[in-house]
C-alpha cells in the first residue's frame, strides 16, 4: 500500500480508541483539523471508509474495526523492535512510558522519578496517570512500557511484580478523634465517601466494608482523595485513604486519622508489563528501583 506510514496508523488507532476527533487529536498532540486530514488521506489510500462521521462522535465501519485490530498489532510489533534493540544494551535508556494510578501517583511518583533519574540517567520517562483498566489496555497495546498500580491483576499475558503493601486508614472529622475506631460493620452504617467507579481503591474499600457493589449510605463519588478528605473536614462523612497519602492529604484539612484494628484493610502495590516485552530484564531492575523508592518514602513517613 503506497504512502501508508506509521503516523497514519497511530493517528487512526487513537481515533478508534477515543471515538472522538477532539480527544484523539489531544492524545496525539496535534490539532483536530490535522488529525481529520490524516484520516481522510488514509481512507483515500484505501479507497474505502474507515469511520462513519456524525458530528463530533464517530463510529468505525466494519473495515475500520478490522483495520484497527491489524494496526494495533503492527504498532506493537514496531515498538517491540525498538525494545529489542534497547534490551541489547546494558543500561536502560531512551524514551520510557510509565503508567500509574491516581491513588499512588501524587505520593510515590516524586520519589520514584528521583530514583529512576539517579539510577538510569539516560532514561527519558513519560508518565500517564489514569485508572487501572486504562493502564491495562495501554500496556497491551504497547502505548505504555510498564505501570505502577494495585495488585493482583492476574492476567496471563502480563508480568506482575509485587513491590510493597500498605494499610488503609480512616479519616474522620477532628471532633471524632477520641471516638472508638469503627469496624467494617459499623462503617456500613456511616456516611462513607468513596472515589467514583473505575478506581480500584473504591473497590478495595467496599470489599473491606463487605458491601460488594452496594451503595454506601448517602455516599459521595469523588474524583480524587483530596476532594474526599476536604469533604470529611467539612463534616460530610468519613473516608478511607492509603497510608502513603496521609502526610499530603491531611496537612491542610481539619481531620483526624485512625488506624483500624487487625485485620486491617490494605493493598499490595506492584508493577506490570507485557510478558512478551523484550525489556523484561531491565524492567525487573527498574521494579527494584521503584521498590527502593517506596520503602524510602515509608521510612520518611514513619
Amino acid at each position: 500500500m503506497n504512502g501508508l506510514t506509521l503516523k497514519h496508523c497511530r493517528y487512526f488507532l487513537a481515533l478508534a480508541r477515543e471515538a472522538h476527533f477532539g480527544r484523539a487529536a489531544a492524545a496525539c498532540a496535534i490539532s483536530q483539523p490535522a488529525l481529520s486530514l490524516q484520516i481522510k488521506e488514509l481512507e483515500q489510500m484505501l479507497g474505502a471508509a474507515l469511520v462513519e462521521r456524525s458530528g463530533r462522535q464517530i463510529r468505525l465501519t466494519s473495515l475500520g474495526r478490522a483495520f484497527a485490530v491489524r494496526v494495533e498489532d503492527i504498532l506493537r510489533s514496531v515498538d517491540d523492535l525498538g525494545n529489542l534493540v534497547r534490551a541489547s544494551r546494558d543500561a536502560l535508556s531512551g524514551p520510557f512510558r510509565l503508567g500509574i494510578i491516581p491513588t499512588i501517583a501524587p505520593y510515590l511518583l516524586p520519589a520514584v522519578m528521583a530514583q529512576l533519574t539517579a539510577r538510569f540517567p539516560g532514561l527519558d520517562v513519560y508518565v500517564r496517570e489514569t485508572i487501572t483498566p486504562r493502564l491495562e489496555q495501554d500496556i497491551r497495546s504497547g502505548d505504555l512500557d510498564a505501570a505502577i498500580l494495585a495488585l493482583p491483576i492476574s492476567e496471563p499475558d502480563l508480568t506482575e511484580v509485587s513491590l510493597i503493601s500498605e494499610d488503609f486508614v480512616l479519616v474522620r472529622p477532628k471532633g471524632d478523634a477520641d471516638r472508638p475506631v469503627p469496624d467494617a460493620k459499623a462503617l456500613r452504617e456511616m456516611r462513607l465517601l468513596l472515589l467514583e467507579e473505575g478506581h480500584c481503591f473504591r473497590d478495595q474499600a467496599l470489599s473491606f466494608c463487605e458491601m460488594g457493589n452496594a451503595t454506601p449510605r448517602e455516599q459521595m463519588d469523588g474524583s480524587s482523595l483530596t476532594t474526599l478528605v476536604q469533604m470529611v473536614a467539612a463534616g460530610i462523612g468519613v473516608t478511607l485513604i492509603p497510608e502513603m497519602a496521609v502526610p499530603i492529604e491531611t496537612r491542610s484539612a481539619s481531620v483526624s486519622v485512625a488506624r483500624f484494628d487487625a485485620p486491617r484493610p490494605s493493598r499490595r502495590i506492584g508493577m506490570i508489563w507485557r510478558r512478551s516485552n523484550p525489556l523484561e530484564q531491565q524492567l525487573m531492575l527498574m521494579s527494584g528501583t521503584v521498590r527502593e523508592a517506596a520503602l524510602a518514602l515509608r521510612a520518611q513517613q514513619a
